[in-house]
Order: structure tokens, then C-alpha cells, then sequence
């Protein structure tokens, strides 16, 4: 027989068991599909939550799609449901008001991130961040409706990876600029294929050297989440801000990403190193055949052109060498240490710029003046330009405390690159006069001289009666050849903002010079070559009319 104590006991005992029974888990708002759409205050709180939780290492997993498609419909239901013609909430602030559909005049609003957006009178000055809906806009609407009900939304995506998308999912330095997005709707059916494009201005402050900006949309079909699209937008950078010109209605940003991201960084880094290598080794072996034939041929002492050559060998050699040891390895270094890597690195490479500018000094020489070409001790005061004016410019330089740790960053500030090199800031004048001036200075004297001897080349071959079948080939080979001494692959530096492809053929060709080099010097001097023709190289013209006496 149970007591009435036992019975009170063995009831408290029930309880507890069924409270512990029935007790939820917390919930996970970034992970529960809404089969209906709320848009309370307190579920969009709950729903903001999500934009800094999601995507970090230590947040439970969520469901981007449907929070995706949740902040998509949100202005949905501004226009459709919402009574409120304002929204102001730290992570979304909202307009939602009726306009007539034959408005005399385009219309302007304030996106202002930290203001509630505002319609902009025509005596107004124009706000920073803004957008512009052509009058059109609204003529165009299908229906004879007289009033149309208009959304402009700034939703703030914090950090997580809610609308980042693949196309900012690697980590590559890419962002939303400010992390803000900026929706429109007007009434119920989309809106596309715009005659006049709607106009949206982000303002932003001048952007590092190597970021790119892109306007972009979220398009829904692209992928199984959706991602950033660009279709049907334009882009127009400026030094304040950005003007984005799309034709369709949607939610739209600025997309930000580095020229050369951090995975491009470090591809371009191998395969300069592997280049380099392979050149080094081709390099060595041009030195080593020159001291071979220079021992073995007597005559060969008096030739000027092989001295060149080997002297542009030695230089490009030497900046492969000094560039394997600096670049990645600027950190961890003392500032004097990396002072005078910085200085050494400037100074070979000024060297190679000034030898391929000798290089097509003696070639203009030899195929364009030719006649009265003798100078006394020509080797020697080549030798005192090519090595002796790089090491006044470094002087010059390193006496302005111009060299120090280098480092490329991403849009993230994180480090892709670092090397010892000119000095970040104040530095940056004497890296332009004494590298980019002075390279340009003598690629185009170059570039000058390599055209004057293609088109002799071309037309003495052209004139030849009965020449040789394949000749043109001859000379096309020729003028190649002569290209990679004189630095013509270096020009490509100037086509590099078109793109990676550029990027990547500069960065394989000129690191592949030296093998270049020793091809052009094996033809022409290996053993048994001595005998080519005039168009097959230049070796006969070399002994014929560069003879330097004393």
C-alpha cells in the first residue's frame, strides 16, 4: 500500500523525470527553414545574429541558402505586407513608400549605412552614397497602375559568409565593400532589361594599387546558394567612390578583389623561381662556353659582341642569384641586413637594364651606322656604363634611405609577399624614377634600334635577287633572337593590367631569358657556326666592323 508521503514523492519524481524528457535544445535560428515568412523584429534580430556566426570556425553549422532566400524575400514583404514605411535596425535600415508611376523626374535617395534611406530633392547637394531610378523606370512598369510601391533596403552582411558566395568563399582577399548591399524593389513583378540603367553611387576611399572594384548582383541561379553575377552592370571607378549602371532591380554591391591575390602571388613566386633556376643553368653553361672558346680561339679575345653578351650573362645571373635569396625572406632580417639586399637586388637589376640598353647600342652600331664606328677602348667604356652608373643611382638611392621591407598585402591587410626592397611610403618616387623611368628609358631606345634592324633585315632580304628558300624564316628567327638580348620581353611589364594572362606570359618569358640568351650565343660561337650566314646572326659583321684597339 503506497502512503500518502510515498505517493507525493513517487508524483515529484514523474515531474522531474518528465521536465528532463521534454527539455529543447537551443534553438539554431541560422540552421530552422521558415515555412511561413517572419518578419518580426524579433526574428530579424534573431536572423542578423547570423551574419557574424556563420562562417566562423566555432559556430554550429547554418543553413545559408535559407537565410539567403530570407533576407531576398524580406523586401518582398516590404512592399507587399509591411505597414511601416520606415526600418531602422542596426543590421537593415529600410524606405517603403508609394510613388506615381508618371513621376516628372528621376528619382534620388540617400544610402547613408548608418541613416535611414531618404528621398534627395533636386536642390539637395548629392550625397556620397546614393542611388538614381530613371523616371523611365516607372513609365515602363506593365498595368495602368497610377501609384507604385517602392523598397530601398541597406542590409549589413557582417563578416560570416552569408552572400559571400563562391566567388569570395577562397581566401584570396576579396570583399563586399563595407559589407553593405543595397536592395530595390517596385511592386510585385521583376524588373530587368532597363532601357535607361538605374544608377547607384558607393563612395569609398582611394583604393590600394592592386585592388580592382567590380559592381556586382546576387543572382539566385548561379550555383546551389547563388552567387555574385555582373551581367547587365557596369562599372565606373573613381578616386571617392564608384558609379554602378545596372538594368534590372535586385540587390546589388561592390565587389572588391586584389589584382594579384595571395594564390596568384604565390603561383607567379614558383614559377619565377623555376624559370630562374633553369636560367641560372643556361646562364653558367654561356659564361662557361665563352671562357672555352675565348681559351680555344685566339681571335676570339678581340671580338666586343661576345663580351657583351657575356657581361648581360653575368648580370642576369647574378640578379636570378640575388632574387632566390630575397624574395619571401624579407622578415626575420635586421634593417641593415635588409637594407643591403634591397640595395644589391636595385643594383644587378639596373645592371641587366643597362647591358640589354648596350646590347642595342652595339647593334645599332653595327647594322645602322656602321661606317666610322671605331672608339678606343669601346669594351671598357661599355664596361664603366654597364657597371659603374647602376652603382652611382644606388648610391644615390641608398643615401636616401629608399631601401627596406617590402611587403604586398591583400584587401584583408594580410601579408602575400614580403621581400627586401625599396621601402613602402616615401620610398615610392625613387622606385618609379630609378626602376620604372629608367627601364623605360631603355626599352624604348631598344625597342627603337630592334625595329630599325627588322625592317634592314626585311628589306635587304626582300631586295636579294634569288635569295635562299626559308629566308624570311632567317630573319624572323634573327630578329627573335636579337629580341631577348636587347629586353624586349621586359616590355610586357606594360601590358600587365589587362590581365592575369599577361601577368603570367611576363613572368614565364622573362624568367626564361637566360635560356634565350645561351640558344642566341650557341648559334652564333659554338664550333662549326662560325660560317652562318648574315641573316642567320650577327657574328660576321661583329669581327668585320666593332674592333676595339688599346
Amino acid at each position: 500500500m503506497v502512503t500518502p508521503r510515498g505517493l507525493v514523492a513517487l508524483l515529484l519524481l514523474l515531474l522531474a523525470s518528465g521536465e528532463e524528457n521534454t527539455t529543447e535544445e537551443p534553438r539554431n535560428v541560422c540552421r530552422k527553414h521558415n515555412n511561413e515568412d517572419y518578419y518580426e523584429a524579433s526574428s530579424l534580430e534573431d536572423k542578423a545574429e547570423c551574419f557574424t556566426k556563420c562562417g566562423q570556425p566555432e559556430s554550429e553549422s547554418c543553413d545559408v541558402e535559407n537565410l539567403q532566400r530570407y533576407w531576398l524575400d524580406y523586401e518582398t514583404h516590404l512592399v507587399e505586407k509591411s505597414l511601416s514605411e520606415t526600418v531602422n535596425m542596426s543590421f537593415v535600415k529600410a524606405l517603403v513608400r508609394n510613388f506615381r508611376t508618371d513621376t516628372p523626374e528621376d528619382l534620388i535617395f540617400s544610402l547613408q549605412p548608418t541613416q535611414i534611406p531618404r528621398q534627395v530633392t533636386k536642390d539637395e547637394d548629392k550625397p556620397p552614397d546614393r542611388v538614381r531610378l530613371p523616371k523611365s523606370l516607372f513609365g515602363a512598369l506593365p498595368g495602368n497602375r497610377s501609384m507604385v510601391r517602392l523598397a530601398v533596403t541597406v542590409l549589413d552582411i557582417g563578416p560570416g559568409n552569408i552572400f559571400k558566395g563562391p566567388r569570395l568563399s577562397q581566401e584570396d582577399g576579396s570583399s563586399v565593400l563595407n559589407n553593405h548591399l543595397v536592395g530595390l524593389r517596385v511592386g510585385h513583378t521583376p524588373v530587368t532589361r532597363l532601357a535607361e540603367p538605374l544608377e547607384i553611387t558607393f563612395s569609398h576611399q582611394r583604393l590600394p594599387p592592386n585592388m580592382t572594384v567590380t559592381c556586382v548582383f546576387w543572382d539566385v541561379t548561379k550555383g546551389p546558394t547563388g552567387d555574385w553575377a555582373s551581367k547587365g552592370c557596369s562599372t565606373e571607378p573613381g578616386a571617392k567612390g564608384t558609379v554602378c549602371r545596372c538594368d534590372h532591380l535586385t540587390f546589388f554591391a561592390l565587389l572588391l578583389r586584389p589584382i594579384l591575390d595571395r594564390a596568384t602571388v604565390q603561383a607567379l613566386k614558383h614559377i619565377s623561381q623555376a624559370g630562374c633556376g633553369v636560367s641560372m643553368v643556361f646562364l653558367a653553361f654561356t659564361i662557361g662556353l665563352y671562357v672555352a672558346l675565348r681559351l680555344s680561339r685566339q681571335r676570339f679575345k678581340s671580338e666586343d659582341a661576345p663580351k657583351i653578351h657575356v657581361s648581360l650573362s653575368a648580370s642576369l645571373f647574378l640578379l636570378n642569384l640575388v632574387f632566390f635569396v630575397n624574395v619571401g625572406r624579407g622578415s626575420g632580417v635586421s634593417d641593415a641586413a635588409c637594407w643591403a639586399r634591397g640595395a644589391i637586388l636595385h643594383y644587378f637589376l639596373l645592371c641587366v637594364f643597362t647591358w640589354m640598353g648596350l646590347e642595342a647600342f652595339h647593334l645599332y652600331l653595327l647594322v645602322i651606322k656602321v661606317f666610322n664606328t671605331y672608339f678606343g677602348h669601346y669594351f671598357l667604356k661599355l664596361s664603366l656604363v654597364g657597371w659603374g652608373l647602376p652603382a652611382l643611382i644606388v648610391i644615390g638611392t641608398g643615401s636616401a634611405n629608399s631601401y627596406g621591407l617590402y611587403a604586398i598585402h591583400d584587401r584583408e591587410n594580410r601579408t602575400s609577399l614580403e621581400l627586401c626592397w625599396f621601402r613602402e611610403g616615401r620610398a615610392v618616387p625613387a622606385l618609379y624614377a630609378t626602376v620604372h623611368g629608367y627601364f623605360f628609358t631603355t626599352f624604348l631606345f631598344s625597342a627603337v634600334v630592334l625595329g630599325l634592324v627588322a625592317w634592314k633585315i626585311f628589306t635587304l632580304s626582300s631586295a636579294t635577287v634569288g635569295k635562299e628558300k626559308g629566308q624570311n624564316w632567317k630573319g624572323v628567327l634573327t630578329v627573335l633572337g636579337l629580341s631577348s638580348l636587347v629586353g624586349v620581353t621586359w616590355g610586357l611589364a606594360v601590358l600587365t593590367p589587362l590581365g592575369l594572362s599577361t601577368v603570367y606570359l611576363f613572368t614565364v618569358l622573362n624568367s626564361l631569358q637566360g635560356v634565350f640568351i645561351f640558344c642566341w650565343f650557341a648559334i652564333l660561337y659554338f664550333p662549326g657556326q662560325s660560317t652562318a650566314a648574315p641573316s642567320s646572326g650577327t657574328a660576321r659583321v661583329d669581327q668585320t666592323h666593332s674592333v676595339s684597339h688599346g
